[in-house]
């Protein structure tokens, strides 16, 4: 009889493997054999742990388990054995049986290649004007191979050794921020040696690189959005300048530990009345002031075409439509326009497994009732990143 190692133990053990990476890079760079690159520390190992297995393969992520479990228990039964010199003979019997019996997790699934920047971090800061700058990149250096859409299907894309990967679906949460940053920096070989993706190390400065990958994201999660009505992976709201009534201006990311609702002003669009719940955010399209005096307001046009990207629908359609932010920043709820009342079907980002709930799902004719279960519902089911299977 088998066990499942639950979602909560899971995430732990992603999260104890990240840190302790985390904390060798550390060491090794303190003791100057992981040195600087492009910023910040090396990963100077082939190979890292293979998280992604760990989610995808519940045997695997059990045996894994056992494994630390057993190392753990060794450790501490060859220890004793030092210290309680009669029963020695008997811990190192224990300590030999744990090793045998033990079912070890097999190494090819246990680590995969890597990069030497696998474990830096975006410093661009998924930031709207970030977004635009990564779209003008884009539509220069990749457009051509990846197509306006990222499905790899660009004008020169059949010229290739090998078709481009589709970066509008899960691909780029699959991989870690920084293994898809060494990839475009470096380029890519097939395994024929052949260059299947040019460098662009030469031409692009390392924050160019991140501001592409976020405008990546920003389409892909718009694509998905548009795709299946969901948002898989979870997404952060683009960050932009924001005035509030009270206090000098400041940007979104500043709002965090709050909920927020964004609201996309336009003709014949009313802003919703305060509410103490949550943080009300006008977002004015280029060429119109939002009516009234909203809470807060931000004026920036690269935030409404950063926030169109992100729902999936074109600049011109963005009037009307709202989304809220969970206290961690994430977006977890799309409001089309015209839309009359809340319900549960606009929790768009959910957490990993949780179910609709039959008595949520109907919203009272006024809407109260659909807003105070949606906003329970983000309280009560958190979502958390995962990059390459890795927490973050």
């Amino acid at each position: 009889m088998s066990w499942t190692l639950p979602s909560v133990g899971l995430n732990a053990l992603l999260a104890g493997l990240q840190e302790a990476q985390l904390a060798l890079r550390a060491v090794l760079h303190a003791l100057g054999l992981a040195p600087d690159l492009h910023g910040q520390p090396a990963w100077p190992f082939a190979q890292r742990v293979a998280s992604e297995m760990l989610v995808f393969d519940a045997g695997h992520a059990r045996r894994v388990v056992l494994a630390l479990a057993a190392a753990a228990l060794t450790g501490v039964a060859l220890l004793l054995s030092i210290l309680w010199r009669r029963g020695r003979y008997w811990m190192w019997a224990g300590a030999l049986a744990l090793v045998v019996l033990t079912p070890w997790p097999e190494a090819h699934l246990l680590f995969a290649p890597t990069t030497p920047t696998a474990f830096h971090g975006a410093t661009s800061g998924f930031t709207a004007e970030g977004i635009e700058r990564g779209r003008a990149v884009y539509a220069q250096h990749c457009l051509r191979c990846h197509g306006t859409d990222g499905r790899g299907e660009g004008p020169d894309a059949a010229r290739l050794p090998m078709w481009p990967p589709t970066l509008n679906g899960s691909l780029l949460w699959k991989r870690l921020d920084g293994e898809l940053f060494w990839h475009v920096r470096q380029g890519m070989q097939g395994r024929d040696g052949r260059e299947t993706m040019p460098a662009f190390g030469a031409q692009l400065a390392d924050g160019q690189v991140w501001e592409v990958l976020d405008f990546l994201q920003a389409q892909a999660a718009g694509q998905m959005l548009a795709r299946e009505g969901a948002w898989a992976f979870p997404v952060r709201l683009p960050d932009a300048t924001v005035q509030c009534r009270a206090g000098p201006p400041r940007r979104l990311r500043h709002l965090h530990g709050q909920r927020l609702r964004v609201v996309a002003a336009g003709p014949g669009v009313p802003l919703p009345a305060d509410d103490p719940r949550l943080v009300t955010v006008a977002l004015a399209l280029p060429g119109v002031a939002p009516a009234g005096e909203p809470e807060c307001l931000v004026r920036d046009a690269e935030a409404a075409s950063a926030l169109a990207l992100v729902l999936g629908v074109t600049g011109n359609r963005l009037a009307g439509h709202q989304v809220m932010v969970d206290r961690d920043g994430w977006l977890r709820v799309r409001g089309r326009p015209g839309q009359a009342a809340w319900s549960e079907d606009d929790l768009v980002c959910r957490a990993a497994g949780a179910p609709k709930s039959p008595a949520q799902a109907t919203a009272s004719p006024g809407g109260a009732d659909g807003l105070e279960n949606l906003i329970r519902r983000m309280d009560a089911e958190p979502v958390r990143l995962l990059r390459g299977g890795f927490p973050h």
